[in-house]
């Protein structure tokens, strides 16, 4: 597989989110993401809590927010460009577009029930 071309500068993203294609797209948006797993820990990122958000433009452009565990995440570069792959290649998205963001501070209080029961962190 060939990895994505970098992202673009910040400001040439999305257009104004579309909410019917953002209903439409999210559940595939989610499904991709849910085989994304930090390398360190056995569950997949958006069941640890680390997307926040998910909006789709008119166009059928895709922005995620999500955040690491902590800043000093060994894996901060290999994580949004996986998820940007892993986006941009849904059928029907026509790009895809990855935002790091530290606030909120990610908790282990995100994460879902069954993350926490597979990480014994009930």
């Amino acid at each position: 597989l060939l990895e994505p071309p970098a992202a673009p500068a910040p400001g040439s993203q999305i257009g104004p989110r579309d909410d019917a294609r953002t209903t439409e797209l999210t559940p595939k948006v989610v499904e991709a993401i849910s085989t994304v797993f930090d390398p360190e820990i056995p569950v997949n990122i958006y069941e640890l809590g680390l997307i926040y958000t998910i909006v789709a433009d008119a166009d059928s452009r895709v922005k995620v927010e999500m955040t690491l565990t902590s800043p000093a995440c060994p894996s901060a570069q290999q994580l949004p460009s996986e998820v940007r792959y892993k986006v941009k290649a849904i059928e029907g998205v026509s790009d895809a577009f990855v935002d790091v963001v530290w606030e909120p501070a990610w908790t282990k209080d995100l994460m879902s029930e069954d993350a926490k029961i597979a990480l014994g962190m009930f």
